[in-house]
């Protein structure tokens, strides 16, 4: 029962699904006997709702409504009321206070109305004062403060202790603290998007890619320039220019320039100047293959899963491959494994993750057990973001209209997926 919640049998880990573990164990010993259930009936039990709650809540919340609508109805009441007076010559009906002290009807309708107001905002519940002689009640975080001072005893004679941080995964810290870029006056944005759907006994069912040029320039000084593009595609993207392009010079020279030379770019906006598009069955053309063999066994299925990196000029960071898996079986067994996984109950999903695949680390693998049927595991999803483009498309240089001088620029480049499964 501890690997469906915790990947791997370590203190850190049971440390942080502490509670889970006890809930879970609370479901299965009952007065010093085991209880007779299984992993799907605990699941069921330690996340089952409160129908009463939720009962309740609905009933409140329609009170709450209410009381809300007859304070509106009773204060258009008496605003109406008070024009009326006002419109005979009379004096507004008030409301009677302790002796000779009266409320005007419009002050009073003025106030009914304010405290609607007020009771439709959220309100913040004032801080109990605390008192001022001693008090031997629970004090809440008192135990938080002696560990605390325990840890800091423990660290002061040299010990090394770990966080429960350490247990994230490394890309989504690298995420966290990655670098801001570096923006140039004139700034280029390269974005690809590739979607991809094969078949689990091999063929490219079908692969398109969508990728495009962003040009954002913040000085008004860079508007008249032509950017200098690099082709080195040979897979036979199609190409197109923006209309106001000058097509003729771009096909000629590979300059994007706009075709009134004297005008200038828009300034302070993304403008897409050239965007291109792949589509294909070429299953030489798929960046990364995905090989997922599930063999039924004695005791369920034998998954091995591969993948191999075909075009080696890639980068691909934070890939994660996700495989569905049956409900209510428990966790899988994992025998082999490049990189980490993490298994997730809820969804009922494996996901392999892998925080680099490049040229050096272009292939890797992956076998787990687990009860079910070789259906159960597709569609395995794939996904990764890299700073390489697949179709090698780069603007290498920028010059001024006037003059030909070149001008500093910054690129920033982006191949994500937009879907990519295997079924």
């Amino acid at each position: 029962m501890i690997p469906e919640y915790c990947r791997a049998l370590e203190e850190n880990e049971i440390s942080e699904h502490c509670f889970d573990l006890i809930f879970a164990f609370d479901e299965i010993v009952a007065l010093g006997y085991r209880e007779n259930v299984n992993l799907a009936q605990i699941r069921t039990f330690t996340e089952m709702d409160s129908h009463e709650e939720k009962v309740f809540r609905a009933v409140r919340e329609t009170q709450e409504r209410e009381a809300k609508a007859e304070m509106r109805r009773k204060a258009k009441e008496l605003q109406q009321a008070r024009r009326d007076a006002e419109r005979q010559g009379k004096k507004a009906p008030g409301f009677g206070g302790f002796g000779s002290s009266a409320v005007s009807g419009g002050s009073t309708a003025a106030m009914i109305t304010e405290t609607i107001i007020e009771t439709d905002k959220p309100k913040v519940a004032p801080a109990p004062a605390r008192p001022s002689g001693p008090s031997k009640a629970l004090k809440l975080g008192a135990k938080g403060k002696e560990v605390d001072n325990f840890v800091d005893k423990l660290k002061s004679e040299g010990e090394t202790i770990m966080s429960s941080s350490m247990g994230k995964r490394t890309s989504e810290a690298s995420k966290m603290h990655a670098p801001p870029i570096n923006m140039e006056s004139v700034h280029m944005k390269i974005e690809e998007k590739i979607t991809l759907t094969c078949g689990r006994d091999g063929g490219l069912q079908n692969m398109e890619l969508h990728g495009m040029i962003m040009l954002r320039i913040s000085d008004d000084k860079y508007g008249r320039i032509r950017l200098h593009v690099e082709n080195e595609d040979k897979k036979g993207v199609q190409l197109q220019t923006h209309p106001n392009v000058d097509k003729k010079l771009f096909t000629a020279e590979s300059l994007i320039g706009l075709k009134n030379p004297e005008k200038s770019f828009p300034v302070n906006s993304d403008v897409g100047v050239l965007k291109w598009r792949l589509q294909t069955t070429e299953e030489s053309f798929i960046p990364l293959t995905i090989n997922c063999w599930p063999s039924e066994s004695g005791n369920g299925c034998d998954v091995n899963i591969e993948y191999e990196l075909q075009e080696d000029n890639l980068e691909l960071n934070d890939v994660v491959i996700t495989i569905p898996l049956p409900s209510g079986v428990g966790a899988p067994v994992i025998g082999e494994i490049d990189g980490e996984y993490r298994h997730d109950s809820r969804r009922n999903t494996l996901e392999w993750c892998l925080p680099v695949i490049d040229a050096k680390n272009k292939s890797g693998s992956l076998e787990f057990s687990i009860a079910g049927q070789p259906n159960d595991f597709f569609p395995v999803q794939v996904s990764f973001v890299s700073k390489k483009n697949y179709c090698n498309i780069q603007v290498t240089k920028v010059t001024q209209v006037d003059g030909n001088s070149p001008v500093r620029f910054s690129t920033e480049t982006t191949f994500l997926v937009d879907k990519y499964e295997i079924l």
